[in-house]
């Protein structure tokens, strides 16, 4: 590969990153921001915007992509080392929030523009790593539920999902959401309320 080539290369990944960026900053500010404004924002013409992404469906996508990425990071760091798994599920919980929190307006429109299964398969790795520790947690106790681990998995999911609309509908307040929908999935597991709020309480 010859340094232009290289040169190349590299400017079209910075202007795809920063496209991204942008992209992401516009469409928290203005959900129905169109592809021309977010190359106005960007500074770049349109046309090297649709370079990059056929469409503004395309563009969420990889957007969700991103977030799906981050989820799966931040689950990752916040589990490594534990081994009580109720402790896990309330350092996950909590670590996903603030990522989840940041990117809750695009998972909003991302329902409108990629559709559920779209998301529900992105999120397939993610969920999981959720089934197996669940699975754990009921198989040594800790948890207790009706659910086989695969449904209660998607039942926190969901319960992820409605904190976030609940959120974005002002019914509850940004700051105080992540420590409540932890208690909750934790309770949702069969953790007494009392000691799930004492798990969160001692989590940093």
């Amino acid at each position: 590969m010859t340094a232009m080539t290289t040169g190349n290369t590299s400017r079209a990944d910075a202007n795809r990153r920063r496209i991204l960026d942008v992209a992401l900053a516009e469409l928290l500010r203005d959900p129905d921001a169109s592809m021309d404004q977010i190359a106005r924002a960007a500074g770049v013409v349109r046309r090297t915007v649709y370079g990059h992404f056929p469409s503004r469906e395309a563009l969420i996508s990889t957007l969700v992509d991103g977030a799906v990425e981050a989820l799966a990071d931040a689950d990752s760091r916040a589990r490594h080392g534990v081994t009580d798994p109720a402790e896990a599920v309330a350092r996950s919980v909590l670590a996903l929030w603030p990522v989840a929190d940041r990117y809750r307006l695009l998972i909003a429109l991302a329902q409108r523009t990629v559709t559920v299964q779209g998301i529900r398969e992105r999120l397939a790795p993610l969920r999981d790593s959720k089934v197996s520790l669940l699975q754990r947690g009921l198989d040594e106790g800790a948890f207790s539920s009706p659910l086989p681990a695969p449904a209660l998995a998607y039942v926190h999911e969901q319960m992820l999902f409605a904190v976030m609309e609940a959120v974005n509908d002002g019914l509850v307040a940004a700051e105080e959401a992540g420590r409540s929908a932890t208690v909750a999935v934790l309770t949702a597991a069969g953790v007494p309320a009392s000691r799930a709020t004492e798990l969160v309480a001692e989590v940093p």
